[in-house]
């Protein structure tokens, strides 16, 4: 489940307010989206795959919200986690720029 929008990593792309399946967030104008509705995330990770600053945490636990610590989500390096453990990232070997299957649900 979506738990953290990290404010401060946030460049405002609305990435992932473009790519949830479920429509969790809204767009707050200059500022980071909001998750609006948490209880309807499946912890599909889409947002979290394309948010290009790992400014999202999503919990493996689909069950229901966890009171997290912000600081220790990102000291423990899980902003992101999901998106670099199956070969997201910025390196030569990375499939995100190769995806647009999100622009099939898309509004945007």
């Amino acid at each position: 489940m979506i738990e953290l929008v990290r404010d401060s990593r946030c460049t405002q792309c609305n990435l992932c307010v473009q790519v949830c399946p479920v429509n969790v967030f809204d767009e707050v104008p200059d500022a980071a989206p909001v998750i609006a509705r948490q209880h309807d995330c499946q912890t599909c990770y889409m947002c979290e795959l394309y948010c290009p600053v790992d400014a999202l945490y999503v919990a493996p636990n689909p069950d229901g919200p966890m009171i997290i610590s912000e600081d220790r989500v990102e000291a423990d390096g899980l902003l992101g986690s999901y998106r670099d453990s199956i070969g997201w990232t910025g390196g030569p070997r990375s499939r995100r720029a190769n995806d647009t299957t999100f622009k099939l649900t898309s509004a945007h």
